[in-house]
């Protein structure tokens, strides 16, 4: 809930360093619903918090009042909290903050329904064996044979590259965008270049010039490694660096190591690949059985 002083002169909050020292639920440099950026945390009571923002769209400081997740969920408490926004609105005097506007920030309706989907359409995939690795029976054989390659395999594959390689990028994009500038603007650059990365990719699938996305099978053999190193590198690197945006502070020292670790990981993980050593890595002799993989 954004709070603005009707006093035209600009009055700093004040410095209390004993609450500012404390971890809310939020922290210095995030972004709320694409808007407001935390500053820092004013207090806390027993329905939520009080932070410090800055009003990105009108590049106003503003008091940013929220509720504590476990009331939230409660729809009682939020029709309670609605009507407390109603009634502050009417309420206009040089000393109090006016009361503009109430937002939600989270898991959303869309979020719900692209989910929903998403699990429907695999599982019935799934159950009517258009999935890779759930074929009633193996497509391939022998690695390096030369067969034609399903519609589905190239279609689930080229998707999975997207995913692989659109997180690490952006990611890596991120956290240099945030030693550069001191701000993490990692919802933006997903906003604004997630599809442009992830339509090329899916572009090149169609156009048959990814690794299992080819026409032919006679590349698994080797393309596999690609895939599955790529895989095991981002499936490490993205939790850990998740984990470290959580624990450590907001500062271009602390950045940088998050940066560093997480290319390290995904440069560590893809040699292990590389030499054979993660499952579905080690290197194919041609017309191998693609059971004793």
């Amino acid at each position: 809930m954004p709070l603005r002083s009707n006093d035209s002169r600009e009055q700093p909050l004040g410095d209390d360093t004993r609450i500012g020292a404390q971890t809310g639920l939020f922290r210095p440099g995030d972004l709320l619903c694409n808007r407001f950026r935390v500053v820092r945390l004013i207090a806390r009571g027993g329905m939520g918090e009080l932070y410090e923002a800055e009003d990105l769209v009108l590049g106003e400081p503003i008091a940013l009042k929220t509720i504590r997740t476990e009331i939230a969920a409660d729809e009682r408490a939020r029709q309670r909290f609605r009507r407390e926004v109603q009634l502050a609105r009417k309420v206009t005097h040089p000393n109090i903050c006016r009361t503009f506007d109430l937002f939600e920030h989270g898991f959303d309706s869309r979020m719900a329904i692209w989910l929903a989907a998403v699990l429907v359409g695999t599982g019935i995939a799934g159950l009517r064996g258009r999935l890779p690795g759930v074929e009633p029976r193996p497509y391939i054989i022998r690695f390096t044979e030369d067969r034609p390659n399903p519609l589905y395999r190239r279609i689930c594959y080229t998707f999975a590259w997207s995913e692989v390689v659109t997180f690490a990028v952006l990611n890596i994009v991120g956290a240099i965008g945030a030693i550069a500038s001191g701000h993490w603007y990692l919802k933006q650059i997903y906003q604004s270049a997630y599809f442009p990365i992830a339509g090329t990719i899916w572009l090149l699938g169609a156009l048959g010039q990814l690794p299992r996305v080819k026409r032919s099978t006679k590349g698994e053999g080797h393309e596999r490694r690609y895939f599955y190193g790529s895989v095991w590198a981002v499936c490490f690197a993205q939790p850990v660096l998740w984990l470290l945006w959580k624990v450590l502070p907001r500062t271009t020292e602390y950045d940088v190591l998050k940066l560093v670790v997480f290319v390290g990981i995904l440069a560590f993980v893809g040699n292990l690949a590389r030499l054979g050593r993660l499952p579905r890595t080690r290197p194919i002799v041609p017309g191998e059985l693609a059971v004793s993989d």
